[in-house]
């Protein structure tokens, strides 16, 4: 029936619009880090399990009518709450800024409950409709299977992924983007009562079993299982590669959608027909990823570029294995809400351990390689053993699947810390945040020997060990570089300066500070800011500077917020914007409101020090832009490396006073200014455009 597909397809393409774009809505007020996208899409999962409970539970009731008014009833429930949100935020599904958390504890809490609150209803209906709109098909029309629109259901997902990075994001502003998602809801509700609807009309519909399907059994429990071990593998390697991918291979903006689309489009193949996964072939296929996959995790000579490909290449192979085999082991399709309820269970089992559980247990990402190792057993034990016939056999076979699964993951703990303890890592941890690791470098050279903060890919500070050497600024902070130009040539260098540095790091910009003088760090990783204050005797920036030195948790700009509604202006003589080099910016940090924001904040002859290094993105056009709306000079230092103690850089100055960046020093080092590019507009709380400053 063409009601059942359109319904199932718009909601489709909505589940997977709405997710990016809350997920950009929320991400500044988390701090930009690529983990606000993981909370984000465990969230979804979690709600779409409840979803296809639901389903099950309504094709259980026994009146078809009932089931069809309880069902328009909650859809119009639904949008009576979309119009109420309408009309008290500044958009549908976006809250004001009441909502705003409060410092950086329980970062994921404070994203469910945001998400619960603004997305939440809608959402779950949406998750409702591909199990209940099959289910009703195949009361019309029990001679045909359902399961073919499950693969239109992820073909309409796979296009609403896609096309918001590419069409929406850079046309729309968000909030435009959340009244034409609402509108779309809008035509979704029409189309789902009116299949609903429709579902009861005819004699077939009245039948509580599809024709031919009587004597279809239910599936036993350890099928049930084995759905769901399928499904949460899946899901496992889902987030786990795309930890791998964002955060330890390239922080590249929209890389996310990489992983996420592969998996999609295992769906559409796998439940489009078998054809697409012959077994044979996709054990070969594993072996050859696996094989790549190891290969560009420990050669040096791996580019990036093939660590991508091998990466995603290995996550299609091992979606199409655990999808494939859910389609050969799909019930007959009065079983269907069943079905997917288990599949959804095993996706959202799959998130939590990636999400809550992992964090908690592992140093690092190793949940990828226990990933991975699990779906070499599932090979094993599926296309190898011996197919269960009796129920007691399956029993033993799942149980020895399981045991077998325990055993590898207690390996995996132990070559985990072996691996730590040969790597000679002084620390290693994990966070909502990130992976931190602590690096010695020439720890036989006392002269030479150094301690780095890595976060991620990214360094974050490096500080010798040696006395005379321990107070130098080194990595990007250099008397050369864009910020040490800022510091020393202010005309209150010397007479009790005030500095506010947004992105603390090891606090390197402390090794300026002056008897008399004020230092300010904004930091929203907690294990940052523990490591930056000593612990582990690492580094010492902060409690060696002369200056007077404070740290404030939270995002930097909520917290800027805070101080400005208490009345507390910071008249800061330079502040530096230091949250750009890891690749994954917070754009919050560069828009036209944040500036207004920094510019209350800043002394009449104050200097804005932006340090824009990034290996993907060119950030100098956007800070152009800024620089033209809020009349500020601006000038670019690019400050060379160094083998021993520095990197090279890239940095912007902006200032009212034109002479402040006039000085001999700082005018022998700038850079003439980029060509202007018209065609980059300037970014807002509510517009952003990353792929216009892609490298």
């Amino acid at each position: 029936m063409l009601i059942y597909a359109l319904s199932i397809f718009v909601s489709a393409f909505l589940l997977f619009q709405v997710q990016p774009m809350i997920g950009k809505f929320i991400l500044p007020w988390f701090g930009g880090t690529p983990t606000v996208w993981s909370t984000v899409l465990l969230f979804f999962q979690i709600l779409l399990t409840c979803g296809y409970a639901y389903a099950y539970w309504l094709m259980r009731r026994p009146d078809a009518k009932r089931q069809v008014a309880l069902h328009v009833s909650v859809l119009l429930i639904s949008l009576l709450g979309l119009a109420l949100t309408a009309q008290r935020w500044p958009s549908p599904l976006m809250p004001g800024r009441a909502w705003e958390p409060i410092g950086a504890e329980l970062p994921i809490l404070h994203i469910f409950v945001l998400l619960a609150i603004s997305v939440g209803l809608p959402y779950f209906l949406l998750s409702t409709n591909s199990p209940l709109m099959q289910a009703w098909s195949s009361r019309a029309r029990p001679d045909r299977s359902p399961y073919w629109l499950y693969a239109l259901s992820n073909a309409g997902s796979l296009l609403g992924l896609l096309t918001y990075p590419v069409l929406v994001e850079p046309t729309l502003p968000l909030r435009s983007q959340g009244w034409a998602w609402a509108s779309g809801y809008l035509v979704f509700a029409v189309l789902a009562c009116g299949g609903a609807v429709w579902s009861t009309r005819g004699q077939a519909a009245r039948q509580q079993v599809p024709v031919g399907e009587v004597e279809a059994p239910a599936p036993s429990r350890q099928l049930r299982l084995l759905w769901i071990l399928l499904s949460a593998c899946a899901s496992l390697m889902l987030l786990a590669m795309t930890n791998q991918l964002t955060q330890e291979v390239a922080v590249i903006p929209f890389l996310w959608v990489l992983p996420l689309s592969l998996y999609l489009l295992s769906f559409i193949l796998a439940f489009s027909s078998e054809r697409w996964y012959p077994r044979r072939i996709f054990e070969v296929l594993l072996l050859v990823a696996t094989i790549a996959f190891i290969w560009g995790i420990f050669s040096d000579r791996a580019t990036i570029v093939f660590q991508i490909v091998a990466d995603s290449f290995l996550l299609f192979v091992v979606c199409m294995i655990c999808n494939g085999e859910l389609y050969r082991l799909r019930p007959a399709p009065r079983h269907l809400t069943s079905f997917y309820l288990m599949g959804s269970i095993g996706g959202a089992l799959g998130g939590i351990f990636v999400s809550l559980v992992a964090p908690a247990i592992f140093d690092g990402y190793w949940e990828l390689y226990l990933g991975l190792l699990f779906v070499w057993l599932l090979v094993v034990m599926l296309m190898h053993g011996t197919q269960p016939a009796s129920e007691a056999q399956q029993t033993r076979y799942v149980v020895r699947l399981l045991l077998v699964f325990l055993a590898t993951a207690t390996g995996l703990l132990v070559g985990v810390q072996a691996l730590g303890a040969r790597l000679h890592l002084p620390l290693m941890e994990r966070n909502f945040y990130g992976v931190i690791s602590v690096k010695e470098r020439s720890p036989g050279n006392e002269r030479r020997r150094q301690f780095v903060l890595v976060h991620g890919q990214t360094v974050h500070g490096i500080q010798f060990v040696e006395p005379l050497k321990r107070l130098l600024p080194t990595t990007y902070y250099t008397a050369a570089s864009g910020g040490g130009l800022a510091i020393l040539n202010h005309p209150n260098y010397g007479h009790g300066m005030r500095v506010g540095i947004l992105g603390e790091g090891i606090g390197t910009l402390a090794a300026y500070g002056l008897s008399g003088d004020t230092y300010r760090f904004y930091e929203i990783n907690p294990g940052v800011v523990t490591l930056a204050e000593g612990r582990g005797g690492y580094f010492s920036y902060l409690a060696d500077s002369q200056a007077t030195v404070t740290t404030v948790l939270g995002d930097a700009r909520i917290s800027l917020e805070e101080e400005l509604a208490r009345g507390e202006r910071q008249d800061f003589d330079v502040l530096v914007l230091d949250t750009f080099s890891s690749d994954s910016i917070p754009v919050h940090l560069l828009t036209r409101e944040a500036f207004a924001l920094y510019l209350q904040h800043l002394a009449p002859k104050g200097i804005i020090a932006a340090h824009i290094s990034n290996n993907h993105l060119e950030l100098a056009p956007v800070l152009q832009q800024v620089a033209r709306t809020f009349g500020l000079t601006m000038v670019v230092i690019q400050a060379p490396g160094d083998p021993d103690m520095a990197l090279a850089s890239e940095w912007v100055l902006l200032a009212r006073d034109p002479a402040l960046l006039n000085v001999p020093a700082i005018a022998r080092q700038a850079e003439p200014l980029p060509p202007q590019r018209p065609e980059i507009r300037l970014w807002t709380d509510d517009y952003s455009n990353l792929f216009q400053i892609l490298k």
